[in-house]
């Protein structure tokens, strides 16, 4: 960074660079010291800001270090809310003839503490959730006390799964049992028979239609779930036999998640609706229409059709729902039938934040080491000699011919080395050298008209490694597995210019836990701009929008557990609470997870101490020292602690 930006820079700068607004969505921004805050909207329509530096030094002092999950109560609740006002108004607007019904699909975050709170921000919409499994069912019919919202029961289904949803339809919850195989219509027929209940079913059919994206495998012909048309008659005709055609009330269908392109979503909409309208003219009672999720969330703030973004805004998306809706089932004169979407990512994903601190850097350049001025004498070695001639020579005009001889000559001097023919002092004194001839190539690339090829990457290579405390693994498992991009931002420090670029590498020890992979204006980059870390002063990141799929899809790699959990609160008057806190897992939990026993441990190495002890190699007054040690160490927290 040039010296004139450094002297300029302000907290504006930061968020031009960092794209803060431009996937914000509106909740975060920043101060004027320079710290990133999340904006709420109160109930009398104010706007309040709260610094994230300052809840988390409020959850530091309160035993809950970093790494720190943050979730931020008062966005699920706002996310929930736009998507239903959103709705809302494209009802009102086209004239549309019936309501919007949401669904939250526990899958994509089963914490307890998220479904109760978007059961109790839901309830004024009547906003309802989706369970794939028994489990999730049971959580939904425990946490949902709305019989106004509907459940919707999607995945594979055995009897106790439609027994347990038959028996909570006799107590009035709007529970519907979406097909998804040919052979689930006989297992609901024999269940529904026998415990005389006419079940609410639904069916998922499968869409010509191909989305874009990496969650897409739910499209199209070779869609893993759902029925084609042929099975689809089947069933209608099966139903009828048993004279429960109008049991079936309802039509799913999923493109995938993260859907980028509005004109794919509107193709789906448009062919689910011939199907739909088919279905009423076999006789089937119809009424209701899920679109399943596929609302996407802009990453990178790009508002583009690229995979972590999307060219639609959520306004537009509701819009083209209902008049797509529309423009199909009136020409076929078929009722509107309540909509439904489950859309689970854009609800979840801006109210959940990552914080964790930096606990080190490997810097890339030449470093103070004693004898390393090279002398004229003849104790230095001929490479030593010309590749101190390279660095020595370096111009804007022979940066290419000045990079290869310093590598040539530093290879070189490497293979002496392997042989033998040079101390590792004169290899370390050829490292530093060509550290010092990169940099200085590096510093001089702004002045050149056309940067060589092979000298493109250099500022990546040269980039510092930040150490932080966290699992990639744990916190954040899609940017691992699939190269899912997330915004990485500094939380403070923001009104000073960053004068680093890093990757961030995380604890773990795997040459894949690490962050390579950043939003920038136009394209990603693989380096973040960074601060030099300060002395006895924490440098905090946070990874935000990550309040989908991360927490359940988390492992643990090296056993690193869940971090610890806050919940924040923020009140009209612009104060927080911590309304709810989760200490993160100890040693000993997740030494319990992989099946070894804490007792049985603790015993085995009480054994280990007790016969060092009578073989003197330590006093009893030392064997209950180390055992304390021990038995702190497993009630510890699994990440860094200071």
């Amino acid at each position: 960074m040039k010296q004139r930006q450094v002297q300029d820079w302000s907290g504006e700068d930061a968020a031009e660079l960092y794209g803060i607004r431009n996937w914000g969505a509106g909740y975060f921004d920043l101060n004027e010291a320079g710290e990133i805050t999340v904006r709420v909207e109160t109930a009398s329509g104010e706007i309040r800001s709260v610094s994230l530096m300052d809840i988390a030094r409020g959850a530091t002092e309160r035993g809950l270090g970093l790494p720190l999950l943050l979730r931020i109560e008062n966005l699920l609740d706002a996310q929930i809310a736009r998507i239903n006002q959103s709705f809302a108004r494209a009802i009102e607007s086209c004239g549309y003839g019936n309501v919007f019904r949401g669904v939250f699909p526990i899958k994509v975050n089963q914490q307890c503490q998220v479904i109760e709170e978007i059961a109790k921000a839901g309830r004024r919409f009547n906003h309802g959730l989706e369970a794939g499994s028994k489990a999730e069912l049971i959580a939904a019919l425990s946490i949902l006390d709305n019989t106004e919202s509907l459940i919707i029961c999607n995945g594979y289904k055995d009897e106790e799964f439609i027994n347990l949803g038959l028996q909570a339809q006799r107590l009035g919850v709007q529970i519907f049992f979406v097909v998804e195989t040919p052979s689930e219509v006989d297992t609901i027929i024999r269940c529904a028979e026998r415990e005389q209940v006419r079940p609410n079913i639904g069916v998922r059919v499968k869409l010509a239609s191909k989305v874009g994206g990496y969650w897409n495998a739910t499209s199209g012909d070779r869609s893993i779930f759902g029925l084609g048309s042929n099975d689809l008659i089947a069933m209608v005709d099966q139903l009828r036999h048993h004279d429960m055609l109008d049991c079936l009330k309802l039509l799913h269908y999923h493109l995938g998640s993260q859907v980028p392109n509005i004109r794919d979503i509107r193709t789906g909409v448009l062919e689910a609706c011939r199907y739909y309208a088919d279905l009423v003219e076999e006789g089937a009672a119809m009424g209701y229409l899920d679109l399943g999720g596929g609302l996407a969330v802009d990453y990178d703030g790009s508002k583009t059709n690229y995979t972590h973004s999307k060219n639609y805004s959520l306004d537009e998306y509701c819009v083209d729902v209902v008049e797509a809706i529309m423009g199909t089932l009136d020409s076929e004169g078929v009722a509107h039938p309540v909509i439904i979407t489950e859309s689970g990512r854009a609800t979840v994903a801006y109210s959940s934040v990552l914080l964790f601190d930096i606990l080190d850097t490997t810097r890339f350049e030449p470093v103070e080491l004693e004898q390393t001025a090279l002398s004229d004498g003849d104790g230095d070695h001929p490479m030593l000699m010309n590749l101190l001639d390279a660095v020595n020579n370096i111009t804007p005009k022979n940066l290419q011919e000045s990079y290869n001889d310093a590598l040539y000559y530093r290879d070189e001097v490497r293979a002496l080395y392997l042989h033998g023919q040079v101390s590792l002092r004169e290899r370390a004194s050829a490292e530093n050298l060509f550290l010092q001839g990169a940099q200085k190539i590096r510093a001089l690339l702004d002045e050149v008209d056309e940067v060589p090829v092979d000298l493109q990457a250099l500022p990546e290579v040269l980039s510092d490694i930040y150490y932080a405390n966290m699992s990639v693994f744990q916190s954040l498992p899609d940017m691992w597995a699939i190269d899912q991009v997330f915004p990485l931002v500094p939380i403070h420090r923001l009104n000073e210019a960053p004068t680093r670029s890093a990757i961030i590498a995380d604890i773990t020890c795997d040459c894949d836990g690490k962050i390579d992979r950043f939003i920038g204006r136009q394209k990603e980059h693989k380096t973040l701009p960074v601060h030099a870390l300060k002395e006895s002063e924490d440098y905090i990141l946070g990874t935000f929008l990550i309040g989908a799929y991360q927490e359940t899809l988390g492992d643990l790699h090296n056993l690193f557990g869940d971090t610890n959990v806050v919940s924040v609160r923020i009140h009209d008057d612009g104060s927080f609470d911590y309304s709810r806190e989760i200490h993160g897992d100890s040693i000993a939990d997740v030494l319990s997870y992989v099946e070894y026993q804490p007792q049985a441990l603790f015993e085995s190495f009480r054994k280990l101490a007790e016969k060092a002890v009578k073989s003197g190699k330590i006093t009893p007054q030392q064997r209950k020292q180390i055992l304390h040690t021990y038995t702190a160490s497993m009630s510890g927290y699994t990440y860094f602690e200071k």
